[in-house]
């Protein structure tokens, strides 16, 4: 476990950020380049029809699962000021309520795609085969949603108390197996073999996150409350954010597919891509939360906003070596994932913008840890809400209008990251987030907590 603490100079050393953040890139890394190798199997193995089915499916997929990040994101958020308060029982004790409202609502929102699977499929395809193979899909995969809320709630509390190395042992405990029979079940099973294998690796990786909150949490396991709408008050926020990107990307993947088979194809590799990108770049986002949290628990401003700096100027040169990557591998990336001609001709447009994405991303998502971990979650909310509804939304849709193809839907995409950039650097300047009194819980109801 790395723990931070002030260095010699008052601040946070660049190797306490990069031992935080090397172990979470990891973990963020691990999915989205398993979702990658899920789409090159299914692609190579199946063809563009099924590409597009797990196109869909993925796409809604995404939506039920990421639209609870504050699981993780607004754990680590109350986590680390406990933590950096002194106050680590109650830190982990966090996560054994989030777990519980993981387990509740994923539950909950595998049983709303099993009854109305084959609606959402109808909406996201708007073709009745490639439905069929969306709703078979969805409805093996639903087993995988409780599981994975409840890694986002382990992830949450273990990078409160500044602990990265365990996660990403436990993803790659269970992602390496998922790998290694993803071939061989889409081999015996088609396409749902890919949501079995999904299901088999999520399995295990949850399994390791509850085991190890037994060993760490000494208190009672009983659902409490007032802790969790707590925690729902401070996600509320948070859960609003991600429904505003969720409603983006389901637009997008719905207007995709209206354009047809191959669009939709290279919509889905190009998505896989900048998922996996946005989450390298997340890495020290979150080691910037974590470490932003602790500081302004222990009242220290200057060490938070010496920190932020450091992250984007860190996270701004990490962009810039991913987008030259990406340049000069804009031939021969996009075949690790189709040899469709029609699919990778489809790529060929929104590419280059995909490079400026990137760019403007290692700012965008260092400043948003800084501002996650300050607790300052009404702010990003209203921007995110705001970068959709003037930026994404319109875009994408004025591309489905005008038959702007892929190249419509990711200038949307960029003029969502755009927006966002303004005013997350505006508001890092400001200094309004860094706010040392801001506590998760009030004296009494810590004290109440604590007793029982």
């Amino acid at each position: 476990m790395a723990e931070a603490t002030p260095s010699a100079g008052g601040g946070v050393s660049a190797r306490q950020i990069f031992a935080l953040a090397f172990p979470a890139l990891g973990v963020l890394a691990a999915m989205p380049l398993y979702l990658m190798l899920d789409t090159a199997v299914v692609g190579r193995s199946l063809g563009a029809f099924d590409l597009a089915a797990l196109a869909a499916g993925a796409a809604v997929h995404s939506a039920v699962t990421t639209q609870l990040t504050f699981l993780s994101y607004g754990t680590t958020a109350r986590s680390s000021r406990l933590f950096g308060a002194g106050r680590r029982p109650e830190a982990v004790a966090e996560g054994v309520q989030a777990t519980w409202i993981g387990l509740a609502v994923g539950l909950l929102l595998a049983s709303v795609i099993w009854l109305f699977g084959d609606q959402i499929a109808m909406f996201m395809t708007g073709e009745e085969r490639t439905a069929a193979a969306t709703s078979s899909w969805l409805s093996v995969n639903a087993v995988s949603i409780p599981l994975t809320l409840v890694i986002m709630a382990g992830n949450g509390w273990l990078r409160g108390v500044q602990d990265t190395r365990r996660p990403l042992i436990f993803v790659l405990a269970g992602l390496i197996p998922g790998g290694i029979s993803l071939p061989l079940l889409v081999n015996a099973f088609g396409l749902n073999g890919s949501a079995l294998a999904n299901v088999l690796g999520m399995g295990v990786t949850a399994l390791l996150f509850l085991v190890c909150l037994a060993r760490e949490h000494a208190g009672g396991w009983a659902p409490k409350p007032k802790v969790m709408w707590r925690q729902l008050i401070l996600g509320r926020d948070l859960i609003l954010r991600s429904l505003s990107f969720q409603v983006a990307f389901l637009s997008a993947a719905a207007v995709a597919a209206r354009f047809g088979t191959a669009p939709l194809a290279a919509h889905q590799i190009m998505l896989q891509l900048w998922n996996f990108i946005t989450l390298v770049l997340d890495s020290l986002a979150i080691a910037a939360q974590t470490l932003t949290g602790a500081a302004l628990g222990r009242g220290s401003v200057k060490v938070a906003r010496r920190l932020g700096r450091q992250v984007t100027l860190f996270s701004t040169i990490f962009a810039l070596i991913l987008a030259a990557v990406f340049g000069i591998g804009s031939t021969l990336i996009p075949r690790i994932f189709t040899t469709d001609e029609a699919v990778l001709a489809a790529m060929r447009g929104p590419w280059w913008l995909l490079l400026v994405m990137i760019v403007l991303g290692g700012v965008v998502f260092a400043i948003d840890g800084v501002l996650l971990g300050a607790g300052d979650a009404a702010f990003l909310r209203t921007i995110s809400i705001a970068s959709v509804v003037l930026g994404f939304l319109p875009a994408i849709w004025l591309s489905y209008a005008l038959d702007g193809g892929l190249v419509g839907i990711w200038i949307g995409l960029l003029a969502f990251i755009t927006i966002r950039l303004v005013a997350v650097v505006h508001r890092f300047r400001s200094m309004k987030w860094a706010v040392t009194d801001q506590d998760l819980d009030s004296a009494p109801e810590s004290g109440e907590d604590r007793k029982e």
